[in-house]
């Protein structure tokens, strides 16, 4: 199965609408992102397709996926693992991680968990590392906390001042690449 095809299968399993307050709900087929309180958004479908194309998660990988809000992107990043992997989402607004523990929990998704992320810590330097890192509100640089938690063989993907970004890893360190023609905003990675 194609990367693509996987991936849209996953968005299929795991609809966007059980991400959302109730008050958006009705929008989720709207490609385009939606509040969900805190500051906080659910990324437009499109730009999560595409940063999990990117991502080429395996399944069996372990995952870190920070800023998880809804945990929307935690949920599709877990059915892409399948239950031999491992995903840890990490966001830093307490009603965000109660907000996507509820959701997560909606779905047989076991191995998969939302964490509070601790201020002025990027990522879970403690849990690393990891075999793919998705970054979902932008840092403004890629903090190389968070490369350093990528695993040798890993990928990150992540937007920073509005570019996507890929960085392998392998054992000469790591490869930073540009999206080319693509732009994005997201919320800022707080």
């Amino acid at each position: 199965m194609s990367e693509h095809s996987r991936v849209m299968a996953g968005l299929a399993d795991v609809p966007r609408a059980r991400f959302l307050p109730p008050d958006v709900r009705a929008l989720a087929a709207v490609d385009a992102p939606l509040p969900i309180g805190y500051g906080a958004t659910n990324s437009q479908p499109w730009t999560v397709q595409f940063m999990l194309e990117l991502l080429h998660v395996p399944v069996g990988a372990t995952v870190l996926d920070v800023g998880s809000g809804s945990g929307w992107t935690t949920a599709l990043l877990a059915r892409l693992t399948g239950p031999t992997g491992s995903v840890r989402g990490v966001e830093i607004v307490p009603e965000l991680v109660t907000m996507g523990r509820t959701h997560l929990a909606g779905f047989d998704l076991p191995w998969a968990r939302i964490e509070q992320a601790l201020p002025g810590t990027y990522g879970l330097p403690d849990e690393g590392p990891f075999d793919r890192i998705l970054v979902s509100a932008d840092p403004g640089e890629i903090p190389p906390e968070l490369e350093q938690q990528l695993a040798v063989g890993g990928r990150l993907v992540a937007p920073a001042s509005g570019v996507m970004w890929v960085v392998d890893r392998d054992a000469a360190g790591w490869h930073r690449e540009p999206v080319m023609g693509y732009r994005f905003s997201f919320v800022p990675l707080v």
